[in-house]
């Protein structure tokens, strides 16, 4: 290499790592606000490999793409509820409000309003690094990428034809297959009692309470337990009406810290909350809430200001709920909101039964083909429906009609430019990636570990 070209070359490299700097410290630093023990946690995840990294750093990813001129983007006067987050990490099979086992999205804390395209490219994008991780080749990687954008494409227009209600459709043991089909049929299995089991104990006078030390979990002060329990009338005053029920079914028996879940949300306040249920001599039937800290979502820093949004959605723990009722055929009884030292939470029930696919998942060709088209159709399904319960007026049409519309008839063109969009991004990712590794020794740190 000679020294023109050298100079380039690393003139390149100092810009970009210069932006991921920057980023990084209006992010992790300035805006979360994490302890600098919080942002050694998180990177220390997101080192583990690019696609950890890429799920870390979704703010760069929005800060990259929101300015691009990509062809199917809607029209910005007909947004999209969107996830904010789509990856192939976040799909996962559960228990349905109405008891049925399926599998579907299952991460909410980023929900916006804008263009289907920067979930759908999010996603692609998390395909090919996580089929990278497990050594599928480019080619193949191409091939997993076509079969999401194809199920996807083709589940919209079954919404647009009215052939198939996106409201009522979800994705069972019956309708689906391979890797998904059998998580879904173990958690068929699971008890009831599988989260109380698995988070509680029983003292010799019958009372149940968090074992501290399982799962992470860790006990919280009094004044903390005080305070909580002071804004927990908050929590069941948000509850759906139609579903609610008497106070003490909402009594507060436990409280405690949980740590250590996930990447991008490293930092953010959670608790479980052990609450009454139906009162029972032998406690079965006590339940677990997970109460989370939700912060202003990331795309909100890069897409246009919307302010009948933020009229509508001040409070992030009420946008996180109606992001989830937006998505999932129905909402969980449980989901309310609070505000607690100045922090909004969203609630929603622990569930017993709740399974993600594994790396192993991943590793046989028909298995990954499987897998792909399920959640390019439940991709569909979550953005056709996003206008479905919002009585508020946020969205006043059909979101699969605006989609199909931009997509256009070239579907050819749709696939391509995403296949080699998605490949252009990865390779990018992996280089920040190296960057981002760089930039942790320059910073130092981890000189401590």
């Amino acid at each position: 290499m000679d020294v023109q070209t050298e100079q380039i070359v690393s003139t390149k490299h100092y810009l970009r790592r210069q932006t991921l700097h920057t980023i990084l410290e209006e992010f992790d630093g300035r805006l979360m606000n994490l302890s600098k023990t919080d942002r050694k946690n998180k990177y220390r995840k997101m080192r583990e490999n690019p696609y950890s990294f890429f799920r870390g750093s979704a703010y760069l990813f929005f800060f990259d793409v929101t300015d691009l001129p990509f062809s199917f983007h809607t029209p910005k006067e007909y947004p999209t509820w969107i996830m904010g987050d789509m990856h192939a990490d976040n799909f996962s099979g559960f228990q349905s409000e109405d008891d049925d086992i399926v599998f579907d999205v299952d991460d909410f804390d980023e929900g916006f309003l804008g263009s289907y395209l920067y979930d759908v490219m999010r996603m692609v994008v998390s395909i090919r690094l996580m089929t990278a991780a497990t050594d599928w080749t480019e080619e193949e990687q191409d091939e997993f990428v076509h079969y999401y954008l194809k199920a996807y494409l083709k589940q919209m227009k079954k919404f647009v034809s009215r052939e198939v209600d996106p409201t009522s459709l979800q994705f069972t043991a019956d309708n689906t297959k391979g890797p998904i089909k059998k998580t879904l049929k173990k958690l068929e299995d699971r008890k009831q009692s599988h989260e109380l089991d698995k988070q509680t104990t029983i003292n010799h006078e019958s009372i149940r309470s968090f074992d501290i030390g399982k799962s992470k979990l860790s006990s919280v002060s009094k004044n903390e337990r005080e305070q909580i329990t002071e804004a927990w009338g908050e929590y069941i005053h948000s509850l759906n009406p139609e579903t609610k029920q008497a106070d003490e079914f909402y009594r507060i028996k436990d409280i405690v810290k949980k740590k250590g879940s996930g990447i991008g949300s490293t930092g953010l306040k959670r608790y479980y909350i052990l609450i009454e249920g139906e009162q029972s001599e032998h406690h079965h039937d006590d339940i677990i809430l997970e109460a989370k800290e939700a912060r202003t979502p990331i795309p909100a820093y890069f897409f246009p200001y919307d302010e009948q949004f933020w009229d509508e959605n001040k409070h992030q723990g009420r946008r996180v709920i109606h992001t989830q009722q937006a998505m999932h055929h129905k909402a969980d009884p449980f989901l309310g909101y609070f505000s607690f030292r100045g922090r909004d939470f969203y609630v929603r029930e622990r569930s017993p039964f709740s399974k993600e696919l594994k790396e192993k998942h991943w590793t046989d060709y028909k298995q990954v083909k499987r897998n792909v088209k399920t959640m390019g159709k439940i991709s569909a399904k979550i953005h056709a429906r996003a206008d479905a319960d919002l009585e508020e007026g946020v969205l006043d049409y059909h979101s699969e009609d605006a989609i199909l519309k931009a997509i256009g008839k070239d579907k050819r063109l749709f696939y391509h430019q995403l296949i080699v969009w998605s490949r252009h991004y990865q390779h990018n990712v992996e280089r920040d990636y190296q960057l981002f590794r760089e930039w942790l020794v320059e910073e130092d740190y981890f000189k401590s570990y």
